[in-house]
């Protein structure tokens, strides 16, 4: 018996199919979901760009769904489509949130059609399939593919009805859950998620910024979260920092100076933005150069030894307690020869060069260290926190010497 698929927005049915059409096409499923795929990324070279991001994976799953969802009427017409219909709608809320009109959408949705029906034919001749049973299936095809456009037309008029205003409070709101971390309930996040068409990624990049922030949202991409308001002003870049990403913020952010924290997983976002900020810090204070744009990976090393301030005070204390005694002149030309050494390893014209003094000289301070610090050079463990001191220190009076 012929199965009928859901009736069209006018009511009339979009024509009889055989069940059994079904079972012959959900095996060519898989293979005409790719060629699709590279069908429309080839007309519309804006969806290349979405699927090789962050949300490409929800994308493909919508694609794979509406295809199936289509199959799965032929086999039987009272089938839910509720999660095709969510998720059409989300591409319509998608291409509102672009910046982009239904055409483009419209048009992939209609090529991928055309696509089916050319596989279908191919199909057909296989099967001797009769020119009615084609044109049945056109028919319907097509009726199908309005049906979507229909509901992403929804999604994509319900975001035009938000103000800018709205929409923009939202994805703040959104960017705070997200750095509140693991505590933040994560239905709130996904409600925000769907409100917004924003997909939460694997990873995120965060970016702090340079008070006063401007950030140009003609340029900027949509994805970008972005809170210029908070007293330390931040964005959020789902994935990774890549040559796309830079250029658009350098553009963006209209000559503002920011820091790009490390790429990590969602979760950890809180721990990408204190670093940035950081990295900004130890900018104000010249330890490190300043630049447009300051990347956090250059500075890891620096992050880690001027973390804790306090703690290197004490690490200090304990690994140098053996020159505390001796003057101070004495002391730091003893911690430069130290370092000099620990850094270098090398021999005493080597780093009588470096220290601008005679070879000699540097052989009578390593005698005298070798002497007060003993075995503490010797130890690995003992020696790697004295290096480690030695440079938190030297980064420290760098920031220390060009305060005025």
């Amino acid at each position: 018996m012929p199965a009928l698929v859901q009736p069209s927005d006018t009511g009339d049915p979009l024509g009889p199919l055989p069940q059994e059409f079904a079972a012959i096409m959900r095996p060519e499923l898989p293979t005409l979901i790719k060629e699709i795929g590279v069908e429309v990324t080839r007309a519309y070279p804006e969806y290349a760009r979405l699927l090789n991001g962050p949300n490409g994976q929800a994308i493909r799953v919508g694609v794979e769904q509406s295809l199936s969802s289509f199959v799965d009427l032929v086999a039987e017409p009272t089938a839910s489509t509720s999660l095709r219909d969510d998720m059409c709608r989300r591409f319509g809320r998608f291409e509102a949130y672009e910046g982009r009109t239904m055409e483009t959408l419209q048009g992939a949705y209609r090529l991928g059609a055309r696509i089916a029906l050319r596989r279908a034919k191919k199909v057909g001749r296989s099967y001797n399939f009769s020119p009615a049973l084609m044109l049945s299936f056109a028919d319907a095809l097509f009726a199908y593919i309005d049906e979507l456009e229909s509901l992403s037309r929804e999604g994509f008029l319900e975001v035009q009805s938000q103000t800018g205003e709205q929409s923009e409070a939202m994805r703040r709101r959104l960017l705070h859950l997200i750095l509140a971390g693991r505590p933040a309930p994560r239905t709130a996040i996904a409600e925000l998620c769907e409100q917004t068409g924003w997909t939460l990624p694997e990873q995120v990049t965060l970016v702090a910024v340079r008070p006063p922030a401007t950030l140009d949202r003609s340029v900027a991409d949509r994805d970008v979260l972005a809170d210029l308001s908070d007293p330390q002003p931040h964005l959020l870049i789902p994935g990774p920092f890549d040559e796309a990403r830079r250029r658009m913020l350098d553009e963006a952010l209209l000559g503002t100076h920011a820091a790009i924290g490390l790429t990590v997983p969602t979760a950890l976002a809180s721990d990408s933005v204190r670093w940035a900020r950081r990295v900004l810090e130890l900018v104000d204070t010249q330890v490190i150069d300043d630049a447009p744009v300051v990347l956090c990976e250059d500075h890891l090393t620096t992050l880690w030894l001027l973390s804790d301030p306090a703690l290197v005070d004490q690490l200090a204390q304990r690994e140098l307690a053996p020159i505390a005694t001796i003057s101070a002149t004495r002391r730091e030309r003893l911690v430069e020869t130290l370092r000099i050494w620990l850094d270098t390893r090398g021999t005493a014209a080597h780093m009588g060069e470096l220290l601008d003094v005679h070879p000699q000289t540097v052989r009578y301070r390593m005698r005298n260290l070798e002497s007060i610090f003993g075995r503490q050079l010797t130890d690995p463990a003992s020696r790697f926190a004295t290096e480690a001191v030695l440079r938190a220190l030297q980064l420290r009076s760098r920031g220390e010497e060009s305060t005025p």
